[in-house]
C-alpha cells in the first residue's frame, strides 16, 4: 500500500467533515483508515498542511466534471490510488471510468469500495505503468472509447523526467488523449518539499523528483499544450483554504519584484493540456 494515498484520504476526509466542506468524500476516512491518520498526526505540520490537497482536489473535481460534459467519454485515471470520484461525482452512467493502479492497490480498494455503487462504468485495470508494453496495451484500450481525458494527480512529481516523457509520449501517441489533467510542481517547490517532508518519504520509498523549469512548456514535443493553469496558491484564496498566515504571505508577494510575483504564480498548480490533434 502507498502511504501517500492513505494520507492524502486522510485530507479528503479531514475536509469533508467540515461544516464549510467544498467537496464530500464519505469513502474518504474509510480508505485512510488507522494508518492514513497516523501518517499525518506524525507529519511535521501535518494538519495545517493539508490545503493543497484539499485545493487540487476540488479544483480537479471542476474540471473533471466540465471535461465530461464537453464530451469526454473514457476517464483515464492513472495511478489512481484511492480516488472516489466515479462514486461521488455527478458523472453520466454512460461514462468509461479507467481506475489504473498496481495489483495491491486496486486490491485494497476494491475490498473497501466492492459494496458501493459508482456513478459511472468503472473498470479496475492491475497494471504496472513503468512496463512500456503493459502501458501501451492500457492505453490502446483507453483509445478505443474516446475522447480520452486522462488524470495523473499526484503521480508526476515522483518520476524522473525520462519517465514523465514517455508517459506523455504515449499519452498522445497511443492513448489518443485529448485531455491530461495534473498538478505540477516547480523546481522551487521541489527545494522547500525536500526541507519539509523529503525525510519521511523517503522511509517511504516515494521521493519527489519531477519539476521541470520549463513548466507546462515541458510537453509541448510530446504533442500537448497548456490549455489552463489554476496556481494552488490562487485557487487556495479563491476557496478559502489557504495556508495559516496566508494574509502575510500575500503581503510578502505583493512586496516582491513583478518578475518574481510571476514566476511564484508557477509555483505548483493544476495544469489542463490538450492535444495539438484536437483544435
Amino acid at each position: 500500500m502507498s502511504d501517500t494515498a492513505l494520507w492524502v484520504a486522510i485530507y479528503r476526509a479531514m475536509e469533508s467533515e467540515r461544516p464549510d466542506a467544498i467537496f464530500h468524500d464519505p469513502y474518504a476516512r474509510r480508505l485512510g483508515g488507522t494508518r492514513g491518520q497516523a501518517i499525518v498526526d506524525a507529519m511535521p505540520r501535518g494538519r495545517t498542511m493539508s490545503w493543497p490537497m484539499v485545493v487540487r482536489t476540488a479544483v480537479m473535481d471542476e474540471i473533471i466534471q466540465r471535461c465530461v460534459r464537453q464530451g469526454a467519454a473514457t476517464v483515464l485515471n492513472l495511478a489512481a490510488g484511492l480516488d472516489t470520484r466515479p462514486y461521488r461525482l455527478d458523472l453520466p452512467g454512460s461514462l468509461r471510468w479507467m481506475h489504473v493502479d498496481l495489483p495491491d492497490m486496486i486490491d485494497y480498494y476494491r475490498s473497501h469500495m466492492d459494496a458501493e455503487r459508482p456513478r459511472c462504468q468503472v473498470e479496475f485495470v492491475a497494471a504496472d505503468l513503468r512496463e512500456a508494453d503493459t502501458r501501451r496495451e492500457v492505453f490502446s484500450r483507453a483509445a478505443q472509447h474516446g475522447p480520452v481525458l486522462a488524470i495523473t494527480e499526484g503521480l508526476l512529481i515522483y518520476l524522473e523526467v525520462d519517465d514523465v516523457a514517455a508517459l506523455a509520449r504515449d499519452l498522445h501517441d497511443v492513448a489518443g488523449a485529448k485531455w491530461w489533467l495534473s498538478d505540477l510542481a516547480s523546481p522551487m517547490l521541489l527545494k522547500y518539499l525536500e526541507r519539509q517532508w523529503q525525510p519521511m518519504l523517503q522511509q517511504g520509498n516515494a521521493p519527489f523528483r519531477f519539476g521541470p523549469a520549463e513548466n507546462t512548456a515541458f510537453f509541448a514535443p510530446f504533442g500537448w499544450r497548456e490549455i489552463e493553469f489554476r496556481p494552488h496558491w490562487e485557487e487556495s484564496l479563491r476557496l478559502k483554504r489557504a495556508m495559516p498566515f496566508a494574509w502575510f504571505w500575500n503581503l510578502v508577494r505583493w512586496l516582491q519584484p513583478r518578475e518574481r510575483r510571476e514566476a511564484m504564480k508557477r509555483f505548483s498548480g493544476i495544469m489542463l493540456l490538450q492535444s495539438t490533434d484536437h483544435p
